[in-house]
Protein backbone atom coordinates (compact mmCIF):
# COMPACT_ATOMS: atom_id res chain seq x y z
CA UNK A 1 0.00 0.00 0.00
CA UNK A 2 1.73 3.52 -1.05
CA UNK A 3 2.15 6.00 1.71
CA UNK A 4 -0.57 8.40 0.61
CA UNK A 5 -3.20 5.88 0.54
CA UNK A 6 -2.09 4.97 4.26
CA UNK A 7 -2.52 9.01 5.71
CA UNK A 8 -5.72 8.40 4.02
CA UNK A 9 -6.56 5.10 5.86
CA UNK A 10 -5.54 7.02 8.87
CA UNK A 11 -8.13 9.45 8.27
CA UNK A 12 -10.95 7.09 8.87
CA UNK A 13 -9.87 6.38 12.37
CA UNK A 14 -11.35 9.73 13.08
CA UNK A 15 -14.86 7.99 12.45
CA UNK A 16 -14.91 6.62 15.94
CA UNK A 17 -16.00 10.76 16.83
CA UNK A 18 -19.29 9.67 15.08
CA UNK A 19 -20.24 6.98 17.97
CA UNK A 20 -21.48 9.94 20.03
CA UNK A 21 -23.95 11.22 17.72
CA UNK A 22 -25.13 7.54 17.45
CA UNK A 23 -25.83 7.33 20.89
CA UNK A 24 -27.07 11.18 20.87
CA UNK A 25 -30.00 9.53 18.28
CA UNK A 26 -30.60 7.00 20.75
CA UNK A 27 -30.73 8.80 23.72
CA UNK A 28 -33.54 11.36 22.41
CA UNK A 29 -35.85 8.85 20.22
CA UNK A 30 -35.72 6.03 23.08
CA UNK A 31 -37.54 6.23 26.35
CA UNK A 32 -36.58 4.94 30.14
CA UNK A 33 -33.25 4.09 30.77
CA UNK A 34 -32.04 4.22 26.98
CA UNK A 35 -32.44 8.17 27.23
CA UNK A 36 -29.14 8.12 29.00
CA UNK A 37 -27.48 6.02 26.54
CA UNK A 38 -24.98 8.97 25.10
CA UNK A 39 -24.09 10.38 28.93
CA UNK A 40 -23.48 6.83 29.89
CA UNK A 41 -21.09 6.01 26.74
CA UNK A 42 -19.22 9.06 27.50
CA UNK A 43 -18.95 9.18 31.07
CA UNK A 44 -18.88 5.39 32.09
CA UNK A 45 -18.00 3.32 29.05
CA UNK A 46 -15.35 5.61 27.72
CA UNK A 47 -13.41 6.28 31.30
CA UNK A 48 -13.70 2.09 32.35
CA UNK A 49 -12.05 1.99 28.77
CA UNK A 50 -9.38 4.24 28.73
CA UNK A 51 -8.42 2.99 32.36
CA UNK A 52 -7.97 -0.10 30.59
CA UNK A 53 -6.16 0.20 27.56
CA UNK A 54 -2.61 1.18 27.01
CA UNK A 55 -2.36 4.74 25.39
CA UNK A 56 -0.50 4.94 22.27
CA UNK A 57 2.00 7.74 21.97
CA UNK A 58 2.07 6.94 17.82
CA UNK A 59 2.97 10.17 15.31
CA UNK A 60 3.35 10.85 11.64
CA UNK A 61 5.94 10.95 10.16
CA UNK A 62 7.37 13.60 8.50
CA UNK A 63 6.15 12.58 5.43
CA UNK A 64 3.44 11.37 6.91
CA UNK A 65 2.33 14.61 8.42
CA UNK A 66 2.94 16.62 4.81
CA UNK A 67 0.03 14.60 3.04
CA UNK A 68 -1.73 14.50 5.76
CA UNK A 69 -2.11 18.06 5.92
CA UNK A 70 -3.05 18.65 2.76
CA UNK A 71 -5.53 15.51 2.42
CA UNK A 72 -9.40 16.45 2.09
CA UNK A 73 -10.46 13.40 3.92
CA UNK A 74 -9.72 14.92 7.01
CA UNK A 75 -11.13 18.17 6.53
CA UNK A 76 -14.33 16.61 5.12
CA UNK A 77 -15.00 14.82 8.44
CA UNK A 78 -14.87 18.12 10.59
CA UNK A 79 -16.67 19.69 7.97
CA UNK A 80 -19.80 16.89 8.40
CA UNK A 81 -20.10 17.36 11.62
CA UNK A 82 -21.37 21.00 11.00
CA UNK A 83 -24.57 19.57 9.46
CA UNK A 84 -24.97 16.77 11.99
CA UNK A 85 -24.81 19.12 14.92
CA UNK A 86 -27.33 21.12 13.75
CA UNK A 87 -29.41 18.37 13.05
CA UNK A 88 -29.35 16.99 16.64
CA UNK A 89 -30.43 19.97 18.01
CA UNK A 90 -33.67 20.50 15.83
CA UNK A 91 -34.09 16.57 16.87
CA UNK A 92 -33.98 17.70 20.43
CA UNK A 93 -36.18 20.43 20.29
CA UNK A 94 -39.07 18.35 18.65
CA UNK A 95 -37.94 15.20 21.34
CA UNK A 96 -37.54 17.37 24.47
CA UNK A 97 -41.10 18.46 24.04
CA UNK A 98 -42.86 14.92 23.67
CA UNK A 99 -45.74 14.39 25.72
CA UNK A 100 -45.62 11.85 28.57
CA UNK A 101 -42.00 11.75 29.48
CA UNK A 102 -40.97 11.87 33.31
CA UNK A 103 -38.70 14.46 34.42
CA UNK A 104 -35.69 11.73 34.23
CA UNK A 105 -36.42 11.11 30.55
CA UNK A 106 -36.21 14.79 30.04
CA UNK A 107 -33.16 15.41 32.07
CA UNK A 108 -31.32 12.55 30.01
CA UNK A 109 -32.15 14.16 26.71
CA UNK A 110 -31.17 17.36 27.94
CA UNK A 111 -27.52 16.08 29.16
CA UNK A 112 -27.24 14.49 26.22
CA UNK A 113 -27.40 17.36 24.00
CA UNK A 114 -25.17 19.29 26.37
CA UNK A 115 -22.30 16.65 25.45
CA UNK A 116 -23.04 16.78 21.71
CA UNK A 117 -22.86 21.21 22.57
CA UNK A 118 -19.95 20.34 24.50
CA UNK A 119 -18.15 17.61 22.01
CA UNK A 120 -19.03 19.20 18.61
CA UNK A 121 -20.81 22.74 19.35
CA UNK A 122 -17.31 24.05 20.85
CA UNK A 123 -14.33 21.41 20.57
CA UNK A 124 -14.84 21.06 16.49
CA UNK A 125 -15.51 24.84 15.97
CA UNK A 126 -12.29 25.49 18.21
CA UNK A 127 -10.77 23.09 15.76
CA UNK A 128 -12.80 25.20 12.80
CA UNK A 129 -12.00 28.67 14.55
CA UNK A 130 -8.28 28.44 14.42
CA UNK A 131 -8.41 27.43 10.32
CA UNK A 132 -7.09 30.81 8.00
CA UNK A 133 -9.86 30.70 5.68
CA UNK A 134 -13.02 32.85 6.31
CA UNK A 135 -15.57 30.84 5.94
CA UNK A 136 -14.22 27.68 7.86
CA UNK A 137 -14.22 30.37 10.50
CA UNK A 138 -17.98 31.24 9.97
CA UNK A 139 -18.62 27.39 10.56
CA UNK A 140 -16.89 27.62 13.70
CA UNK A 141 -19.44 30.34 14.91
CA UNK A 142 -22.30 28.35 13.02
CA UNK A 143 -21.30 25.54 15.47
CA UNK A 144 -21.01 28.19 18.66
CA UNK A 145 -24.22 29.45 18.28
CA UNK A 146 -25.57 25.81 19.20
CA UNK A 147 -23.93 26.14 22.65
CA UNK A 148 -24.71 30.17 22.83
CA UNK A 149 -20.67 30.32 23.15
CA UNK A 150 -19.94 32.87 20.31
CA UNK A 151 -17.50 34.72 22.10
CA UNK A 152 -14.92 31.28 22.81
CA UNK A 153 -13.48 32.04 19.43
CA UNK A 154 -12.34 35.85 20.59
CA UNK A 155 -11.22 34.97 24.00
CA UNK A 156 -9.89 31.64 22.95
CA UNK A 157 -7.60 32.99 19.85
CA UNK A 158 -7.09 36.18 20.65
CA UNK A 159 -6.98 36.33 24.82
CA UNK A 160 -5.90 32.30 26.25
CA UNK A 161 -3.18 31.61 23.16
CA UNK A 162 -1.34 34.60 24.32
CA UNK A 163 -1.98 34.50 28.22
CA UNK A 164 -2.39 30.87 28.80
CA UNK A 165 -0.43 29.04 31.76
CA UNK A 166 -0.14 33.13 33.57
CA UNK A 167 -2.24 34.69 36.78
CA UNK A 168 -3.92 36.88 33.65
CA UNK A 169 -5.29 33.69 31.75
CA UNK A 170 -9.11 33.29 33.61
CA UNK A 171 -9.30 29.91 31.12
CA UNK A 172 -5.71 28.44 33.38
CA UNK A 173 -6.78 26.92 36.84
CA UNK A 174 -4.65 27.87 39.62
CA UNK A 175 -2.69 25.63 41.60
CA UNK A 176 -5.21 24.38 44.22
CA UNK A 177 -8.45 25.79 42.74
CA UNK A 178 -11.40 23.79 42.82
CA UNK A 179 -12.94 23.40 39.54
CA UNK A 180 -16.31 24.89 40.63
CA UNK A 181 -14.44 28.17 41.53
CA UNK A 182 -13.04 27.93 38.37
CA UNK A 183 -16.27 27.64 36.37
CA UNK A 184 -17.46 31.04 37.80
CA UNK A 185 -14.22 32.62 37.14
CA UNK A 186 -13.78 31.58 33.67
CA UNK A 187 -16.97 31.81 32.28
CA UNK A 188 -17.23 35.61 33.62
CA UNK A 189 -13.99 36.41 33.01
CA UNK A 190 -13.02 35.18 29.61
CA UNK A 191 -16.73 37.07 28.49
CA UNK A 192 -15.62 40.43 30.37
CA UNK A 193 -12.10 39.49 28.32
CA UNK A 194 -14.07 38.79 24.76
CA UNK A 195 -15.59 42.62 25.08
CA UNK A 196 -12.00 44.10 26.08
CA UNK A 197 -10.16 42.53 23.17
CA UNK A 198 -12.74 43.10 20.72
CA UNK A 199 -13.07 46.80 21.77
CA UNK A 200 -9.33 47.15 21.30
CA UNK A 201 -9.30 45.83 18.30
CA UNK A 202 -12.58 48.09 17.12
CA UNK A 203 -10.45 51.12 18.66
CA UNK A 204 -7.34 50.74 16.68
CA UNK A 205 -9.39 50.39 13.65
CA UNK A 206 -11.39 53.12 13.96
CA UNK A 207 -14.57 51.83 14.46
CA UNK A 208 -17.49 52.51 17.26
CA UNK A 209 -17.18 49.76 19.99
CA UNK A 210 -20.52 48.46 20.40
CA UNK A 211 -21.14 49.41 16.41
CA UNK A 212 -22.85 46.89 13.95
CA UNK A 213 -18.92 45.84 13.06
CA UNK A 214 -18.50 44.40 16.75
CA UNK A 215 -18.68 40.82 16.63
CA UNK A 216 -19.34 40.50 19.76
CA UNK A 217 -22.25 42.41 19.50
CA UNK A 218 -23.32 40.13 16.53
CA UNK A 219 -23.20 37.35 18.61
CA UNK A 220 -25.31 38.59 21.33
CA UNK A 221 -27.85 38.74 18.63
CA UNK A 222 -27.35 35.90 17.28
CA UNK A 223 -27.73 34.17 20.00
CA UNK A 224 -30.82 35.67 21.81
CA UNK A 225 -32.23 35.37 18.35
CA UNK A 226 -31.71 31.63 18.18
CA UNK A 227 -33.39 31.41 21.73
CA UNK A 228 -36.57 34.28 21.08
CA UNK A 229 -36.89 32.12 17.81
CA UNK A 230 -36.72 28.20 19.84
CA UNK A 231 -38.84 30.15 22.55
CA UNK A 232 -42.04 31.34 19.27
CA UNK A 233 -41.47 27.89 17.48
CA UNK A 234 -41.59 25.62 20.36
CA UNK A 235 -42.41 27.37 23.43
CA UNK A 236 -40.85 28.75 26.47
CA UNK A 237 -40.26 24.96 27.76
CA UNK A 238 -38.11 23.74 25.12
CA UNK A 239 -36.43 27.03 25.55
CA UNK A 240 -35.53 26.65 29.06
CA UNK A 241 -34.30 23.09 28.03
CA UNK A 242 -32.29 24.44 25.04
CA UNK A 243 -30.63 27.00 28.04
CA UNK A 244 -29.90 23.99 29.69
CA UNK A 245 -28.19 21.87 27.01
CA UNK A 246 -26.09 25.11 26.46
CA UNK A 247 -24.91 25.64 30.00
CA UNK A 248 -23.89 21.81 30.06
CA UNK A 249 -22.20 22.12 26.85
CA UNK A 250 -20.08 25.28 28.25
CA UNK A 251 -19.43 23.78 31.90
CA UNK A 252 -18.08 20.17 29.74
CA UNK A 253 -15.73 22.60 28.02
CA UNK A 254 -14.26 24.56 31.36
CA UNK A 255 -14.13 21.49 33.02
CA UNK A 256 -11.52 20.83 29.88
CA UNK A 257 -10.03 24.13 30.05
CA UNK A 258 -9.65 23.50 33.73
CA UNK A 259 -7.63 20.16 33.36
CA UNK A 260 -5.94 21.13 30.58
CA UNK A 261 -3.30 23.81 32.31
CA UNK A 262 -4.35 22.69 35.90
CA UNK A 263 -1.42 23.99 38.39
CA UNK A 264 1.04 24.97 35.22
CA UNK A 265 2.73 28.20 35.06
CA UNK A 266 5.22 29.93 32.60
CA UNK A 267 8.48 31.56 34.16
CA UNK A 268 9.27 35.39 33.67
CA UNK A 269 12.88 36.10 32.10
CA UNK A 270 14.67 39.22 33.07
CA UNK A 271 12.79 41.40 31.69
CA UNK A 272 10.03 40.59 34.04
CA UNK A 273 7.75 39.45 31.15
CA UNK A 274 6.61 35.61 30.43
CA UNK A 275 8.48 33.47 29.02
CA UNK A 276 7.29 31.67 25.16
CA UNK A 277 4.73 29.01 25.74
CA UNK A 278 6.23 25.52 26.18
CA UNK A 279 5.42 21.85 25.68
CA UNK A 280 5.63 21.78 29.78
CA UNK A 281 2.66 24.22 29.76
CA UNK A 282 -0.30 21.70 29.02
CA UNK A 283 -1.48 18.71 30.26
CA UNK A 284 -1.95 16.03 27.43
CA UNK A 285 -3.34 12.29 26.90
CA UNK A 286 -2.57 9.50 24.87
CA UNK A 287 -5.45 7.40 24.96
CA UNK A 288 -6.81 6.95 22.00
CA UNK A 289 -10.57 6.92 22.29
CA UNK A 290 -10.36 10.42 23.84
CA UNK A 291 -7.97 11.27 21.02
CA UNK A 292 -9.80 10.30 17.69
CA UNK A 293 -13.43 11.42 19.35
CA UNK A 294 -12.01 14.83 20.35
CA UNK A 295 -9.97 15.32 16.93
CA UNK A 296 -6.28 15.70 18.88
CA UNK A 297 -7.33 17.67 21.94
CA UNK A 298 -5.87 15.64 24.06
CA UNK A 299 -2.57 16.56 22.54
CA UNK A 300 -2.85 19.56 23.75
CA UNK A 301 1.10 20.52 24.24
CA UNK A 302 1.53 20.58 20.35
CA UNK A 303 -1.47 22.76 19.85
CA UNK A 304 -0.48 25.43 22.11
CA UNK A 305 3.07 25.60 20.65
CA UNK A 306 1.44 26.28 17.14
CA UNK A 307 -2.12 26.66 16.61
CA UNK A 308 -2.68 26.94 13.33
CA UNK A 309 -1.79 23.09 13.28
CA UNK A 310 -3.99 21.15 12.15
CA UNK A 311 -5.47 18.44 14.17
CA UNK A 312 -4.49 15.71 12.14
CA UNK A 313 -0.44 16.65 12.42
CA UNK A 314 -0.70 17.13 16.14
CA UNK A 315 2.29 15.53 17.85
CA UNK A 316 2.73 14.07 21.50
CA UNK A 317 5.58 15.15 22.85
CA UNK A 318 7.72 13.26 25.49
CA UNK A 319 8.13 16.30 27.59
CA UNK A 320 4.79 17.11 28.01
CA UNK A 321 3.36 16.66 31.04
CA UNK A 322 0.62 13.37 30.85
CA UNK A 323 -2.71 12.94 32.73
CA UNK A 324 -3.47 10.08 34.59
CA UNK A 325 -6.05 8.81 32.29
CA UNK A 326 -8.22 10.02 29.66
CA UNK A 327 -10.19 13.40 29.02
CA UNK A 328 -13.76 11.73 30.46
CA UNK A 329 -11.96 9.73 32.97
CA UNK A 330 -9.94 13.08 34.38
CA UNK A 331 -12.80 15.14 34.37
CA UNK A 332 -14.57 13.21 36.48
CA UNK A 333 -12.47 13.09 38.83
CA UNK A 334 -11.56 17.06 38.45
CA UNK A 335 -15.44 17.05 39.93
CA UNK A 336 -14.15 15.20 43.24
CA UNK A 337 -11.41 18.30 44.30
CA UNK A 338 -10.08 16.34 47.21
CA UNK A 339 -9.79 13.40 45.06
CA UNK A 340 -8.60 15.13 42.00
CA UNK A 341 -5.41 16.91 43.88
CA UNK A 342 -4.40 14.11 45.72
CA UNK A 343 -3.21 12.46 42.63
CA UNK A 344 -2.68 15.76 40.32
CA UNK A 345 -0.65 17.81 42.62
CA UNK A 346 2.56 14.93 43.12
CA UNK A 347 2.69 15.36 39.45
CA UNK A 348 2.81 18.45 39.42
CA UNK A 349 5.40 18.84 42.55
CA UNK A 350 7.33 16.68 40.43
CA UNK A 351 7.74 19.80 37.47
CA UNK A 352 9.28 23.08 38.05
CA UNK A 353 6.92 25.48 39.85
CA UNK A 354 7.15 29.10 38.66
CA UNK A 355 9.08 30.76 41.48
CA UNK A 356 5.68 33.20 42.34
CA UNK A 357 3.73 29.80 42.60
CA UNK A 358 5.94 28.65 45.78
CA UNK A 359 4.24 30.21 48.30
CA UNK A 360 0.79 29.86 46.76
CA UNK A 361 1.63 26.00 46.72
CA UNK A 362 2.50 26.48 50.71
CA UNK A 363 -0.15 28.09 51.30
CA UNK A 364 -2.92 26.00 49.62
CA UNK A 365 -1.17 22.85 51.40
CA UNK A 366 -1.90 24.76 54.61
CA UNK A 367 -4.94 25.42 54.25
CA UNK A 368 -5.83 21.81 53.94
Amino acid sequence: MDLRRRVSLRALRYLITFIAPAMGLVSLLGHGAWTWTLPLHAFVAVPLLELLLPHRADNLSDEEEAMAKDDPLFDALIYALVPVQWGMLVLFLFQVAEPGLAWWEVTGRIFSMGILCGIYGINVAHELGHRAKRWERDLSRALLLTSLYMHFIIEHNRGHHRRVATPDDPASARYGEWVYAFWARSVVFSFISAWQLEADRLRKAGHAVLGWRSEMVQALLWQVGLVVAIAFAFGPFVAACFLAAAVIGMLLLETVNYIEHYGLRRKRDAQGRYRRVEHVHSWNSDHLIGRLTLFELTRHSDHHWKASKRYQTLRSIDAAPQLPTGYPGTMLLSLAPPLFFAVMDPRLKSMTLCDEDVELARNVDHRR
